[in-house]
């Protein structure tokens, strides 16, 4: 495949082809409340961190997109990676940007491959371009809250111990978006339990998933780490997104 990374910053022009590109995310998936505040802005205030892959001879087919952000880890109060993984991540980095705190760590928030590039090793080279430019932008660190793709296949199965689970054959991460970090040179550390939330009404839940969700109690969803928590008597279901926590020294 020909591709051609470049940061957002280097063109700017691919900002609306980027966000208009086909992928495969759950439309639950985008009422994060902090996401949905705060991944516009990368774009805006984060653009040498966020990169954009194209295709062709002319590079204006977009087929993937990665952002990620920097922030200062070490900062008073901070040392660990938060449990609250994505979420939190984007709070410390934009809070540092406003407070003029210097970064000292790089998260990756999201790659992401349009459906038409699916299956052509295209997140590899997207990790591996957010690595370099990691190093380029002068950080030793590339940290990420890692959405497990394979994990909704068992939604029920405890992700403490599917973080960790391995391969017999060759030691590696059981789970397919796992292994490719830790093929890249990242290390599986912990898992972050309480990532992402969305929490809205039975009747968003419905709509967005096509399921009843008239009963209390956990409700399997296509494409969901863990079961949604559905308290239908009250009128409200609520889904609590793990994630595993990956560094990369670079």
């Amino acid at each position: 495949m020909d591709l051609h990374i470049t940061t957002l910053a280097e063109r700017p022009e691919l900002e609306g082809r980027m966000w208009n590109m086909k992928d495969l995310w759950p439309e639950y998936m985008m009422y994060d409340p902090v996401g949905w505040s705060h991944m516009g802005r990368i774009v805006a205030e984060f653009p040498e961190y966020v990169l954009v892959a194209t295709e062709g001879v002319a590079g204006a087919d977009v087929v993937a997109r990665g952002f990620s952000v920097p922030f200062e880890l070490r900062a008073k109060g901070r040392g660990e990676l938060p449990a609250t993984g994505w979420d939190q991540v984007l709070l410390w980095a934009f809070s540092d940007l406003r407070h003029g705190r210097t970064p000292d760590t790089v998260s990756a928030i999201e790659i992401t491959v349009a459906t038409s590039a699916l299956g052509n090793g295209v997140s590899h080279r997207m990790l591996a371009a957010m690595r370099a430019n990691t190093q380029r932008l002068g950080f030793a660190e590339l940290v990420a809250p890692v959405r497990p793709n394979a994990k909704h296949l068992e939604a029920a199965s405890s992700i403490h111990e599917y973080a960790f689970r391995t391969r017999e054959a060759d030691g590696l991460p059981h789970d397919p978006w796992l292994r490719v970090h830790v093929r890249a040179g990242g290390t599986v550390e912990k898992v972050a339990p309480a990532s992402m939330t969305v929490s809205a009404s039975v009747e968003q839940w419905r709509e967005w998933t096509r399921l009843p969700f008239d009963t209390d109690g956990p409700v399997e969803v296509e494409g969901a780490l863990v079961p949604v928590h559905c308290e239908a008597s009250r009128g409200y279901a609520v889904y609590v997104e793990p994630n595993v926590w990956v560094r990369h020294v670079i």
